[in-house]
């Protein structure tokens, strides 16, 4: 391991050598990626150009396990060094030394991708964790967040002083990744998507130089950013608005269901989600497959809704057409917005953020759901329990949060693709190990329960949520049906990334 607090800077002709201007990679380097063999000489001389209190660890280091550890066990990129810098002047300096010598890069903020695409992956990661800072501004309007701060660091930040922002559900991710697709999450019915409230973004561009994207500095970069970030840099940090909270309390209530109330629950939350009307009040309504002691033969339904407020006879009364649909358990909680994803299972030690398991998942976004569908998954979810009980652990989620606020922003304006679908899905099918003989069943499962949402709603091109995206739906799906906008991401890609070295999340120009 090398750590630049102890090492000193020398090698002055490397650093010489990036003054004069890089040497990109041939095409045929780009595919084949790192020619150059990766060693200690290589940490030696990649820690002589950088400043800062930067680590870096190789395959024999004992911390190495730690740093490249991810949520996804079964999709693996090969990773031969990891770099941690601790100032964000340093990820320019160790991409301009990748491309100086031919290795690939990936950059990572919590290490929690998805995706296929970055099994595919050999060379150096770059480990955003110590980049970490959040700064509130002195008009409490916008923060500042380093690109390795995760979702729960941000909201507990912010919560102690009083203050929201958008981000995700799960809170071990980063705040920074989900925006880079978009970005979901329980503030969008009021304000919109994460991307939405981006002000300035700092990046380190392919060719390793860093530059600032905003509405008027750089905005084509600006536009492709918020909704397709991950193809076109390395984000450092990013200012993004924030709304006041003023630590108040939170009503979430759950309800647990089996199956003879199916059907009557789905109805009951269609009316309730009105096709994309629900009320913001309403943060979200959150619905769940997974077997529980309630049924050792079938799934149990579990449904939350989350109100922005406490608990009031006004949120009492919309829920009651659910307490008359004979519910095995109600459970209502006070919480404050700091803990608000432990309810839905997404604390920093919540079942959905469990690292290193393997994870067979899939999605489908909706607009309503077809009651008939759902029936037929969680009929094809029992019968997959009964042969295979030790795929127990599944889970078959919904996602209806308030869109109101999403729909507020114009399509043409971001490279989020889609802004009319109401309600996101997530299949996931948790093993411990990545040779599980049950991995073949799981698939078959996964590719039936997204062709079962597919089908529900034959009037739609099949669309996914891009950061949920697992890398074999089409790039219309993850990216847009309109060909304008295909064509102007490719354009972008030609002009910042012509290598395509941003090749490791969904790409748009795929390896």
């Amino acid at each position: 391991m090398w750590s630049l607090s102890v090492l000193a800077v020398s090698s002055l002709a490397l650093v010489q050598s990036f003054a004069v201007g890089l040497v990109l990679p041939s095409n045929e380097a780009q595919i084949l990626r790192t020619k150059r063999s990766v060693n200690a000489q290589t940490q030696q001389e990649l820690a002589s150009v950088l400043k800062c209190n930067t680590t870096i660890f190789g395959p024999s280091d004992p911390g190495f396990a730690n740093a490249t550890e991810r949520y996804m066990q079964n999709i693996q990129p090969r990773i031969l060094l990891s770099v941690r810098p601790s100032c964000e002047p340093d990820v320019a300096r160790i991409v301009q030394y990748a491309n100086h010598h031919n290795i690939s890069f990936y950059a990572v903020s919590r290490g929690h991708s998805l995706t296929t695409d970055a099994a595919r992956f050999t060379g150096i990661e770059i480990d955003l964790r110590n980049l970490n800072q959040i700064r509130v501004k002195p008009d409490r309007k916008t923060a500042e967040f380093q690109g390795g701060v995760y979702s729960y660091e941000a909201t507990n930040n912010l919560w102690s002083q009083g203050l929201v922002t958008a981000s995700g559900t799960c809170s071990c991710v980063s705040i920074l990744g989900p925006a880079l697709g978009g970005g979901h999450g329980l503030q969008q019915g009021k304000h919109g998507l994460t991307s939405d409230h981006i002000v300035n973004l700092n990046v380190v561009l392919a060719d390793g130089s860093a530059v600032r994207v905003n509405e008027k500095t750089n905005p084509d970069l600006w536009w492709a950013f918020r909704g397709a970030g991950h193809n076109f840099g390395i984000v450092t940090s990013f200012e993004s608005k924030v709304w006041p909270d003023d630590f108040k309390r939170y009503f979430v209530r759950t309800y647990q269901y089996l199956s003879s109330s199916h059907d009557a629950v789905f109805d009951a939350v269609n009316k309730f989600q009105g096709n994309g009307t629900l009320d913001p009040i309403w943060l979200a309504s959150f619905g769940l497959y997974t077997m529980t002691n309630l049924s050792k033969t079938e799934a149990t339904i579990i449904w939350t809704f989350l109100y922005d407020g406490p608990k009031t006879d006004a949120a009492v009364e919309a829920l009651k057409p659910f307490d008359q649909l004979q519910p095995l358990s109600v459970d209502d909680v006070d919480t404050p917005y700091r803990d608000i994803n432990t309810p839905i299972a997404g604390a920093l030690n919540g079942s959905l953020c469990e690292p290193n398991k393997s994870h067979i998942i899939g999605t489908a976004n909706l607009q309503v759901y077809n009651v008939t569908t759902q029936r037929a998954i969680y009929d094809l979810y029992n019968q997959n329990i009964r042969q295979h009980p030790e795929l127990g652990d599944t889970r078959v989620l919904v996602e209806g949060y308030a869109v109101k606020g999403v729909k507020s922003f114009r399509p043409e304006d971001s490279a989020v693709p889609v802004r009319d679908d109401n309600i996101l899905t997530y299949f996931d099918v948790k093993l411990n190990s990545a040779s599980n003989p049950l991995i073949p069943v799981a698939q078959k499962w996964r590719n039936q329960t997204i062709d079962l949402w597919n089908a529900g709603q034959p009037t739609r091109s099949p669309t996914a949520y891009v950061n949920y995206a697992a890398g074999y739906e089409s790039l219309e799906a993850r990216y847009g049906f309109e060909p304008w906008r295909l064509e102007r991401l490719r354009n972008l890609k030609r002009k910042y990334d012509p290598m395509n070295k941003f090749a490791w999340y969904n790409p748009i120009v795929p390896v």
